[in-house]
């Protein structure tokens, strides 16, 4: 990661972003299965050395921030547990391997349903299709909720990312989703204090989450749609 690539998210505001991270849209795509099952990559953005964008909803220019926040008076206080991941995480033991499952970061992305569940794959994996599926499922959860665990080398199974930002896109249920930091791009808080670094994590876009400054799913609810397609 470069040096000064973070997210800074700002009291009632938006998040900064700096160190020239990319940013991108990304679509969940579903397959013959009727769940999601990859993501597609969508348009680039220009690259910029800093932005802005936008925490409350409400801007005219998605993804970036216009300023709306400070009409409409947006609450953006941070409710999120600072726990670690694997300290707030239930653990599912199966023959091959395990599963760490922290559910207070969950989108609602779906990934995980594919193949009977991420949850029946992992404790079916001696199957090797079920092991796939298991790994296949858990890398692709954007929130990083769930992670597969190497039984034999007691290490997480990762997809490798490098720093940057996707704007994601749910087609399925007609929404736009949360903005999805990769590759341990850091998160600092209002007030100063740093969120622990993962690979995955999903922050809220649509304003509506109750678990500040990650996304819980409120977009599809609220039916949040950011007006600039896929």
């Amino acid at each position: 990661m470069k040096k000064n690539q973070k997210v800074k998210i700002t009291k009632d505001g938006p998040y900064l972003v700096s160190g020239n991270i990319p940013l991108a849209k990304e679509i969940a795509a579903v397959g013959d299965s009727g769940c999601p099952e990859q993501w597609q990559k969508g348009k680039k953005y220009p690259p910029q050395e800093s932005y802005a964008l936008c925490r409350c909803g409400q801007s005219k220019n998605k993804p970036y921030c216009d300023g709306s926040h400070l009409k409409n008076n947006f609450d953006g206080t941070e409710t999120a547990s600072r726990e670690k991941y694997l300290d707030a995480a239930e653990k599912i033991s199966g023959p091959e391997l395990d599963l760490t499952d922290q559910i207070s970061l969950c989108s609602s992305a779906r990934f995980c349903d594919l193949g009977g569940g991420t949850w029946d794959n992992v404790e079916n994996s001696n199957n090797p299709q079920s092991k796939k599926l298991a790994i296949q499922t858990a890398c692709n959860c954007p929130s990083g909720r769930l992670t597969v665990w190497d039984k034999k080398t007691k290490k997480p199974i990762e997809p490798e990312f490098e720093p940057a930002i996707s704007v994601t896109e749910d087609p399925q249920l007609k929404v736009s989703g949360p903005l999805w930091l990769k590759g341990g791009v850091d998160l600092e808080s209002g007030d100063g204090t740093k969120y622990e670094s993962r690979n995955r994590i999903v922050l809220c876009r649509c304003g509506r989450s109750k678990n500040k400054p990650f996304c819980n799913g409120a977009h599809i609810q609220a039916a949040f749609n950011d007006g600039m397609g896929v």
